[in-house]
């Protein structure tokens, strides 16, 4: 593989794991549509088209040659112009951003979460938390039913060893739910229990070293209560979740 700008496959290899053991990745989003591409250069291959707003990583703060190096959502390394970057103020990996107030209106019930599942989310500097703690009920709905992969648990498999599922929430708590819920999740709630699955990718194996998941997934179609932080994904269509999950309890 040809790696630009005198960079060898393996400088390139150690830079980008001292960059995620230093906890210094730069966020930044695209202001227009634009091409990923293999090296920074504008006849090199193209990897990618990123749609406006889309969030992404900087490898490097230091543009070349006009390109940033950076990291998509779905892990595709390659540059881009640096003049449609917007660099963002962003925490280090495994922080994750509190909002500073809880969502105006958004039930508060009694609940306990385990502060300590933050050490083991993927990417928890892309979630903006809305309440650190939450307990929401509703229905259990199928969330692979629209999916390729259809699957008897009822929620999607994500290659950071996560759940994809979603909660149907009760009327009492419809105001949790933002327009990205309502136009990509079918106006469901996402929740996600960290660790559920074995992990595939491989960035994401470390957040999962040292931990189980003990959450039980009740069946598809169950009224449950979830416990946990709320909070807003930034990448993907920007819907609200309840991520990480501390527990779901079936409601009889």
């Amino acid at each position: 593989m040809k790696i630009a700008s005198g960079r060898t496959a393996v400088g390139t290899l150690l830079f980008l794991l001292a960059l995620s053991s230093s906890g210094l990745a730069q966020q930044a989003s695209v202001r227009r549509n634009v091409i990923l591409r293999r090296d920074p250069s504008t006849s090199s291959p193209v990897l990618e088209h990123l749609a406006k707003g889309v969030r992404i990583t900087l490898v490097d703060a230091s543009p070349d040659s006009g390109f940033y190096h950076v990291r998509t959502e779905d892990d595709q390394i390659g540059w881009v112009f640096s003049k449609y970057v917007t660099v963002l103020e962003s925490a280090p990996p495994g922080t994750p951003t509190d909002a500073g107030t809880s969502t105006p209106g958004a039930p508060s019930p009694a609940a306990t979460c385990d502060s300590n599942l933050w050490n083991h989310v993927y990417h928890s500097y892309r979630l903006i938390v809305k309440q650190p703690c939450i307990a929401v009920t509703g229905t259990f709905v199928d969330a692979t039913a629209t999916q390729r992969v259809k699957r008897p648990d009822g929620v999607r498999h994500e290659g950071d060893g996560d759940t994809h599922g979603w909660l149907k929430v009760d009327p009492e708590f419809q105001n949790l739910l933002n327009a990205g819920n309502m136009s990509a999740e079918d106006g469901n709630l996402v929740f996600e229990v960290i660790c559920r699955f074995p992990v595939t990718q491989k960035d994401a194996q470390s957040a999962c070293q040292g931990y189980t998941d003990h959450v039980v997934l009740p069946p598809v179609g169950s009224r449950v209560s979830i416990v946990g932080s709320y909070v807003q994904d930034t990448f993907h269509a920007q819907w609200n979740e309840i991520h990480p999950v501390t527990s779901i309890t079936a409601i009889p």
